[in-house]
């Protein structure tokens, strides 16, 4: 077993420098999430000779463990915030790993925002441990323009909830952060597309 994935099962290795984790989680990414072979069509509504699909590095034990690891260390020193939590489906790995790795060191509770509000039981939008007027940071996968997560902020807003930024795994670099600086929201993403050149066709 790797000294990475001693360290990240948490079998009580020295943990690894945040430089080398984001090293590791990006070679993760082009092995398993970065597609090339045709045109996809983006759910900003574009369309893009390259595609993240995220899903299969942050379900994947070693690159959900070294998400987990790089957005905690993201948020320490972020004291007030409450939660974290972004809208289904491509948030929902990111808030579980993160929720278990905050414990017992500084815990942090998770939630979930549907896309639609359930039409039975508790008809909720917003599930998990969530509180009202409370200080939440928000996660997605990909950020294009920023159109996906905002449908997290609108419902954490008419709860009453403070954003304090939204961390993504990548931006691609499309207008989201000028977007979301516009509704008063911080991005702060892990990766860039910059950081594919050569495996991505911008």
């Amino acid at each position: 077993m790797t000294q990475a994935v001693d360290h990240l099962a948490g079998i009580g290795t020295a943990p690894l420098p945040l430089a080398t984790q984001k090293k590791r989680l990006l070679e993760i990414i082009k092995q398993k999430s970065l597609l090339t072979e045709h045109t996809f069509k983006l759910a900003s509504g574009g369309t893009s000779n390259y595609y993240f699909d995220m899903k299969p590095t942050t379900f994947d034990p070693e690159g959900a463990a070294l998400v987990a690891e790089i957005v905690f260390d993201l948020l320490k020193g972020e004291g007030d915030v409450e939660a974290v939590g972004g809208l289904e489906l491509g948030a929902v790995p990111i808030i579980a790993a993160v929720c278990a790795r905050s414990w017992p060191e500084h815990p942090i509770s998770g939630f979930v925002v549907r896309k639609e509000r359930k039409d039975h039981g508790t008809e909720r939008r917003i599930d998990g441990a969530f509180k009202a007027n409370g200080t939440v940071v928000l996660f997605d996968d990909v950020t294009t323009k920023g159109g996906s997560v905002m449908q997290a902020v609108r419902a954490v807003r008419e709860r009453g909830g403070t954003i304090k930024k939204i961390v993504t795994i990548v931006d691609r670099l499309e207008g989201a952060t000028e977007n979301l600086r516009n509704e008063g929201l911080e991005l702060v993403s892990i990766f860039t597309t910059e950081d594919f050149r050569g495996d991505a066709s911008a």
